[in-house]
């Protein structure tokens, strides 16, 4: 009987945050739109979505020699500057509808 081996020089790959669903970060843009929408400050909401570079960098500096703990946190910040952004542009075009009406 011969054992399945897998290397052990990489892990089985696992699905990332936006290969999982590519519509994540509108969804989650929507959320807190939503929030928006429904009376909470914009400024606010940017905050709760926004992470700070000078976080992400002293996240890095606590894990220099560990390379999927960095890749993770460069996805994530990533990830929630383009929810950030989504959430800017829905809220632009808010400003903008409620002016032209």
């Amino acid at each position: 009987m011969q054992l399945e081996t897998r290397s052990p020089v990489r892990p089985p790959m696992q699905p990332r945050i936006d290969d999982a669903d590519p519509l994540a970060p509108q969804r989650e843009a929507a959320l807190f739109y939503g929030l928006f929408l429904r009376g909470h400050s914009a400024n606010t909401l940017r905050r709760d979505i926004d992470v700070p570079k000078k976080l992400l960098e002293k996240l890095l500096k606590r894990h220099p020699h560990e390379l999927r703990v960095r890749e993770n946190l460069e996805r994530s910040y990533h990830y929630r500057k383009q929810v950030l952004a989504i959430f800017d542009e829905l809220v632009t075009r808010q400003g903008i509808h409620h002016r032209v009406q």
